[in-house]
């Protein structure tokens, strides 16, 4: 029973770093357009009128203006996720835990010191990293 609770105990403590878990790097491109209607008038002579040109023209315009995106002129909010990421800190704190943990126990005393000791550091690593 120990044994299973050191276990637990020890795997909890793996921070997303390790267990595979990234956000990788992209970059994306956009190109946003709203459609314009301009008119232009053609004028005319004694044996012609004169006459309207109407037409529908696409205007490239900036992605980031709320009037405007690539649909028309909907306005779509992104939200804003949590980043305060501690898992370089959980990481460097479990090892220094387990480390420091190895160094101060003795004996039968090692094998459940060493995984309190990576929870511990993992637990305050985080706090001093920003999670």
């Amino acid at each position: 029973m120990k044994i299973f609770i050191a276990t637990l105990i020890a795997l909890s403590a793996v921070p997303p770093a390790i267990s595979g878990e990234y956000q990788p790097g992209f970059s994306t491109s956009r190109t946003c357009t709203r459609n314009e209607y301009r008119e232009e008038y053609v004028p005319g002579t004694q044996n012609s009128p004169g006459y309207v040109k109407h037409w529908n023209e696409a205007i490239e315009v900036p992605c980031n203006s709320p009037s405007t995106s690539a649909m028309g002129r909907s306005n779509h909010s992104h939200p804003v996720g949590d980043n305060n990421d501690c898992s370089d800190g959980s990481l460097i704190g479990g090892l220094l835990g387990a480390g420091l943990a190895t160094s101060s126990s003795r004996g039968k005393d090692r094998w459940w010191a060493i995984p309190a000791g990576a929870v511990g550091g993992a637990m305050i690593g985080c706090q001093v990293d920003g999670g």
